[in-house]
């Protein structure tokens, strides 16, 4: 969305649209789903770790030569919006084996479609860190705006807040942007729009379930 200049989307390309191809096939078995999902999921991080703080250090190679390095300059804490945000820690704490995770449980009435709270757990210090919000679908924006919300209340600034998103609908998108101008997300793909059950077209079906397998493929 050119009008947001916060939001990224991951450039497109055959390899992207393969992986795409792949995970949203209805047909496919969960590990396929997994497998191709998490591939995604690992671009997504990479293009988040763009945006964060880093600093110049320089280091010592085994010839003696110096390299002018850069390491990372900020605290980072994963946070996952239960269940499907869960999807994206695997990759998450490859790439940042010593930080924190933390958890939001967020709950769609599936009759009236509005999020309901019900649990978190974060670091003390959450104020102090930059956060990875795992919010893989983005649909109306209800479940994350209650969870930048959340973490507004704990003291995290809006623009220490990264959203890694899998799948935005346009309106969700609005919703968040128009509301939390400073928060950045990163997303693999903004969909058409939504149906009548508030999902995603053309979509991927129920993320949590598809990458969990609480539901066989039809």
């Amino acid at each position: 969305m050119e009008n947001y200049k916060n939001v990224h989307v991951l450039p497109k390309s055959q390899y992207l649209t393969s992986l795409h191809t792949k995970a949203r096939n209805r047909k496919a078995e969960q590990s396929e789903f997994v497998f191709y999902s998490d591939r995604i999921i690992r671009l997504l991080l990479e293009a988040a770790s763009e945006l964060l703080p880093y600093t110049s250090h320089n280091i010592q190679t085994p010839i003696g030569d110096i390299y002018n390095g850069a390491i990372l300059n900020t605290k980072l804490c994963g946070v996952s919006v239960i269940r499907a945000g869960e999807s994206i820690e695997g990759e998450y704490r490859r790439m940042y084996p010593d930080s924190p995770m933390g958890k939001i449980l967020i709950q769609r009435d599936k009759l009236t479609k509005l999020p309901h709270y019900y649990y978190s757990n974060l670091p003390d210090d959450i104020a102090e860190r930059t956060i990875l919000l795992f919010e893989p679908m983005l649909a109306t924006g209800g479940s994350l705006a209650k969870a930048i919300d959340l973490l507004k209340e704990r003291e995290v600034p809006e623009d220490n807040i990264i959203v890694v998103n899998f799948l935005s609908s346009p309106v969700g998108l609005n919703r968040i942007m128009t509301s939390y101008p400073t928060i950045k997300l990163i997303t693999s793909s903004i969909e058409n729009g939504l149906n009548k059950d508030a999902f995603m077209n053309p979509g991927i079906g129920d993320f949590g379930d598809r990458y969990f397998g609480t539901y066989k493929p039809s």
